[in-house]
């Protein structure tokens, strides 16, 4: 069986996508780690790195970067598995955009 698909992305300030995927899953994807390697690069303006679109379950930024879906789940963290007050955090930026 594979992983689910992403559904909806929500990107964060602090470099942080909050992914919605066909489990009915959220999770955070951290995007740091990335920022110093090939293309990525590009992603540290921050107009660039809030241009990310879900496309065809995965997620996709307007210069062309991507990451695996099958990554994206397995390299991100279960909303309810984050401290309180960052979860919090991140529920409202969730809600209120």
């Amino acid at each position: 069986m594979r992983n689910p698909r992403v559904v909806t992305v929500t990107p964060n300030s602090d470099y942080t996508l909050v992914l919605t995927f066909t489990n009915g899953e959220t999770r955070v994807f951290d995007v740091k780690p990335y920022l110093d390697k090939g293309f990525f690069r590009e992603l540290q303006d921050m107009a660039r790195f809030m241009s990310v679109r879900s496309v065809l379950g995965s997620v996709q930024w307007s210069g062309g970067q991507d990451f695996c879906p099958d990554t994206l789940y397995l390299d991100s963290v279960s909303i309810e598995d984050l401290e309180p007050e960052s979860r919090t955090e991140r529920m409202i930026t969730v809600t209120h955009e």
